[in-house]
């Protein structure tokens, strides 16, 4: 198959991976003095930090990704390409993907994590993730589906199981969506279904340990915990989920929680790709770097986002997972291959924490800054301007407002559809 990737007198760049960090260097860099290959497995950015949303019918997916052609729709020298990497040789100088060979001068991995369920098949086999826009939808089509089926359900055990949500993991995406579903419990759900009793819908949030937003300042944790306590939650701190059947849950205290839908958002680990040096990869698959996020031992591999690992004085365990840091390494690598270009001294990689947020539910959120913590109203308006600010497009900006205004005034968000892939019917074979 061929690539259609010209050869010229320029150096070229492989980027894998359109998330944070590969987007900002794509965007960022100086295109007259490099060629630029981007390759991602889909043809769009995904805003990560607004899935749970998706998932519980309060945007609709397009709202949350940006075509990558329209983003550098005025870029010449970038060339994109939708693709699977499978294997890079640092001998060679190049990349196997599923759509042939790509030959790099340097190459930036930035494809960021994936799910991580610590090695327990049962749990990964019948859970339901949210670690991109498809898994998100799956989401949303599990959860309304089993609403459907809770009107039809036979006994209490059955009914029980359909509509008891349990989200593992404290950290945002846990806090985030638990409270979303809790509202959806108390102002949409009976809406929806006049004749089913909600009160015996539980709502459980498990994280291993003590407390929830782990990182985030002490004030932040106790006033998440409040708020989730104010919506209902049933919170299981300090334990861990041992096993899940697709029906129930066995936790590490030994108790067992009836479920038919379990939502895992209590850990990621890096993205792999053969080839690597071995000595490279650290704990959760991240990949070690110098302070120019080169990888340790190479010359022309660098690594921007989450799968980076790069150990200082402050950060002795590796920089959070962030989106903030993952452009931030993007801006750097960026202006470091344009600095190389003018042959001038890299910069080193210093990360300039602007500090963190989660929200929990309508008016609830908790913001944490360098300089002061704060919660309720104003941080949850704090939280949804950030976010807005730093979602792609005009237009997806204005759709963002348009749902979360809806949303607010009615408390009746008009996304709640069931929508599966359309699947062929094989054709007959000709006689």
């Amino acid at each position: 198959m061929s690539l259609n990737l010209p050869f010229t007198d320029k150096k070229r760049i492989v980027i894998i991976g359109a998330g944070f960090g590969g987007l900002s260097l794509a965007r960022k860099i100086n295109k007259k003095e490099y060629q630029v290959v981007l390759i991602d497995k889909n043809n769009y950015h995904q805003f990560q930090p607004l899935f749970y949303q998706v998932a519980t019918a309060g945007l609709e997916p397009s709202a949350v990704s940006f075509p990558l052609r329209k983003v550098f729709e005025a870029d010449k020298d970038i060339f994109i390409r939708i693709a699977d990497v499978i294997a890079m040789d640092e001998q060679d100088k190049s990349i196997e993907t599923s759509i042939g060979k790509i030959q790099y001068d340097f190459l930036v991995l930035a494809m960021g994590t994936t799910n991580n369920f610590f090695g327990n098949k049962n749990i990964e086999a019948f859970s339901i993730p949210m670690k991109s826009v498809t898994e998100a939808i799956a989401l949303r089509n599990t959860l309304l589906e089993n609403f459907e089926k809770s009107v039809l359900a036979d006994s209490d055990d059955e009914r029980d199981g359909l509509l008891n949500l349990v989200v593992v993991g404290g950290g945002p995406t846990g806090t985030e969506i638990a409270g979303t579903l809790a509202e959806m419990r108390h102002y949409i759900l009976p809406k929806d279904y006049p004749q089913m009793n909600f009160d015996r819908m539980k709502i459980y949030l498990i994280e291993g340990l003590p407390t929830v937003l782990n990182g985030m300042a002490e004030v932040s944790q106790r006033a998440a915990l409040n708020y989730l306590k104010e919506l209902g939650i049933e919170l299981v701190l300090g334990t861990f989920v041992k096993d899940y059947d697709g029906r129930q849950v066995s936790l590490s205290n030994g108790n067992i929680i009836r479920t038919d839908n379990l939502i895992w958002a209590a850990g990621v680990i890096g993205n792999t790709i053969k080839g690597l040096p071995e000595a490279a990869i650290d704990k959760g698959n991240r990949i070690m770097v110098d302070e120019y996020l080169r990888v340790i031992g190479s010359e022309n591999i660098y690594v921007a986002g989450d799968m980076a690992m790069m150990k200082d004085t402050t950060y002795t365990k590796g920089h959070p997972q962030l989106a903030a840091v993952a452009s931030q390494q993007g801006s750097l690598l960026a202006k470091n291959f344009n600095k190389m270009a003018a042959k001038k001294l890299p910069l080193k990689f210093v990360y300039f924490n602007k500090g963190s947020m989660a929200t929990v539910g309508r008016n609830k959120a908790v913001v944490d800054l360098p300089f002061m913590h704060f919660q309720g109203f104003f941080a949850w308006l704090t939280w949804m301007f950030v976010h807005l600010i730093l979602s792609l497009g005009v237009k997806n900006k204005i759709f963002i407002i348009i749902n979360w205004f809806w949303n607010y005034v009615t408390y009746n968000p008009s996304l709640r559809l069931i929508i599966k892939p359309f699947q062929r019917e094989p054709k007959p074979e000709l006689k």
